[in-house]
């Protein structure tokens, strides 16, 4: 693997992923140290997380190598999902405007867990109410 990388952070929920991408390769793409497709087995998962280079056509183009850490198998797809992208824009940035196009690849999704209120079983949800 050569030493040229280049590299983006993507964040969802309460995940983070350290995406590089190395120029030249054979698109492998390892996860936490695991092939993609034993990390990320959920169908759909992977594809979710690869969109960015599906988009530009440039499937086999790169290695990809991930360090994902925090939240659920969903946060983990699309934290890598951006940090594609914001890698695959650091290395040529004229690939800005195609990501923003294909379902704005480029956007980090502000939506978090809320928290629980005093009184309540979850952040919304009241116990069922009981006349007698």
């Amino acid at each position: 693997m050569s030493t040229q990388y280049y590299e983006g952070i993507g964040r969802r929920k309460t995940s983070t992923a350290r995406v590089r991408i190395y120029p030249g390769g054979t698109g492998s793409v390892i996860i936490n140290d695991k092939p993609g497709e034993e990390f990320l087995p959920r169908f759909g998962d992977l594809a979710r997380a690869l969109a960015p280079l599906r988009a530009l056509g440039l499937d086999n183009a790169y290695n990809v190598t991930v360090h994902v850490s925090g939240g659920g198998v969903t946060g983990q797809a699309d934290a890598i999902c951006l940090g594609l992208a914001r890698a695959l824009v650091k290395m040529n940035p004229d690939v800005r405007s195609t990501l923003r196009s294909e379902g704005d690849l480029l956007t980090r999704d502000p939506r978090e867990k809320e928290r629980k209120k005093p009184g309540l079983k979850r952040a919304r949800k009241a116990p069922t109410y009981t006349k007698r």
